[in-house]
């Protein structure tokens, strides 16, 4: 028995005994990056982190909630939908997870990085990441008002200004100098005949 085949190498059997590749790894859909806000929203809770900490998380996690469903209007590729992808599934839960690891007291009070510590790290963090995902929603919300606006230019151009009402191309609906007006409907006394026409019998 050769050096390969005692580790395996060249022997068929052992490779074929492999567990296969894993896959590629895909996309986060959108229920996907919900489930992780959830996730990371009860880890927190569950390791009793402070109030300021929890309130500026729950800003994060709300922000993302709010963006997800219009993620499309950002486009595939988009920096900034991968900034929200990455808050949820990464950036959220590092942060929270970092900081749970270590001793409560410790973590509260020990500075660590310029004099600050664990607790006011992680509290800097979130209030970036906070920034970062107002931006994006705000970024999405224009975009969605941009369309609007271009639409009703669209409108506007097609069927009239909005200030005259419009004109929707109906027959009978266009309204102003040169348009067909209907005729004045004749109006009757209690007796049934018009003023304008004598009484049988009788002349004017």
């Amino acid at each position: 028995m050769g050096i390969g085949s005692w580790f395996g190498f060249g022997d068929r059997s052992a490779r074929q005994s492999e567990p296969p590749p894993e896959p590629a790894h895909r996309v986060p859909t959108s229920q996907d990056l919900l489930d992780a806000v959830d996730r990371v929203e009860q880890q927190a809770k569950d390791g009793k982190v402070p109030g300021m900490v929890q309130s500026r998380l729950g800003r994060v996690a709300r922000t993302v909630r709010d963006t997800v469903p219009r993620l499309e209007t950002l486009g595939a590729g988009s920096p900034q939908a991968y900034n929200v992808m990455a808050t949820a599934t990464n950036y959220l839960p590092d942060a929270i997870g970092g900081y749970l690891r270590l001793p409560r007291q410790w973590a509260d009070s020990r500075p660590v990085d310029r004099g600050k510590t664990p607790l006011m790290i992680l509290i800097d963090q979130l209030d970036l990441l906070g920034a970062t995902m107002d931006k994006v929603f705000d970024a999405v919300c224009r975009s969605d008002a941009e369309a609007l606006v271009v639409h009703g230019r669209f409108l506007e151009e097609k069927f009239g200004s909005a200030a005259s009402g419009g004109d929707l191309g109906l027959p009978g609906s266009a309204v102003g100098p040169g348009s067909a007006s209907l005729p004045p409907m004749p109006t009757t006394d209690p007796g049934g005949s018009s003023p304008l026409t004598p009484p049988p019998g009788r002349t004017a």
